[in-house]
């Protein structure tokens, strides 16, 4: 009697596990499929705050913060007229949530690159000392932990080709590193359907820029 009991004990465990994973999987791919659409930085706003309150709900799982940081992101390039410091700030808090859960991460780490430039963009003269240098530094941290990630050398390549000639960049130093990012992006295999593989169209488009 008591091993019937242990059996049904751990059963229901398992269910209610089943059950949550279950949940969590299907509040991942709608929001994910709102981010796809996003264009708006009203969107953007809409959807990092449903991604963030999904990681608050599960609170072991790194993927909704590390989407809501995206969305942070992703507004401060897009919208001209939104204060790049206050979502970079945002998303570097979103960022610190997903590192906490998912230490050493590639993709965590491609994200504080962006964050970085996003502050890097308010004032390119005067902050390129700083941020540019601590982009750089989580860029080449996110192709250590993961050499054959097609997203850094997406913005590797952004970063030379926007960076003078005289200074090493311009798009003809940009094309091999877009052409490895496009070949990376062919060749990926994601982990799951909530791992990130965003990128490869942005990669494809800067490759056409540079011929």
């Amino acid at each position: 009697m008591k091993k019937l009991l242990v059996s049904l004990s751990v059963l229901l465990l398992a269910y209610a596990s089943f059950g949550q994973n279950d949940k969590f999987q299907k509040g991942m791919e709608k929001t994910m499929t709102m981010l796809d659409s996003a264009k708006t930085s009203e969107d953007y706003t809409s959807v990092a705050a449903a991604f963030e309150r999904i990681g608050d709900a599960e609170k072991t799982q790194w993927l909704p913060y590390y989407y809501a940081a995206f969305c942070n992101i992703m507004k401060g390039f897009q919208d001209q007229k939104v204060n790049k410091d206050e979502v970079a700030t945002k998303a570097e808090e979103l960022i610190a949530k997903a590192e906490a859960i998912e230490p050493k991460n590639s993709e965590i780490f491609i994200l504080k690159n962006m964050a970085s430039t996003l502050h890097m963009l308010v004032d390119p003269q005067t902050r390129w000392q700083q941020y540019g240098a601590k982009g750089n530094e989580a860029l080449a941290m996110a192709k250590q932990l993961d050499p054959n990630n097609p997203r850094a050398y997406l913005m590797e390549g952004q970063g030379i080709f926007g960076m003078p000639v005289q200074f090493g960049g311009g798009k003809d130093k940009a094309k091999p590193v877009f052409e490895k990012s496009v070949s990376l992006f062919e060749a990926q295999k994601p982990a799951s359907s909530l791992a990130p593989q965003w990128g490869k169209s942005s990669a494809e488009r800067m490759l056409a820029l540079c011929k």
